[in-house]
């Protein structure tokens, strides 16, 4: 008797919507690191200031990028 080939169906593909939120948790996570990262820095005055000042501009970029999905993922309603 003959054994079948085991057939493997492909994985279910996310919905965008899943994989924007899953982006939107690490970039969340990513931006609470820089701030906690920061504040570190600046209380224990080790960060120059060219340091502290890369720090906060990739926080405010990351906070662009969040505010770009959180649209994408709750877009406004014109009523």
């Amino acid at each position: 008797m003959k054994e079948r080939p085991v057939q493997h169906n492909p994985p279910e593909k996310m919905a965008k919507e899943d994989v924007l939120r899953i982006e939107l948790e690490v970039l969340l996570q990513e931006h609470r690191d820089l701030d906690d990262s920061i504040q570190a820095l600046q209380e224990k005055g080790m960060g120059d200031q060219l340091t502290l000042q890369r720090l906060k501009r990739k926080k405010l970029a990351l906070k662009d990028e969040i505010a770009r999905l959180e649209d994408q993922i709750t877009p406004d309603i014109i009523a």
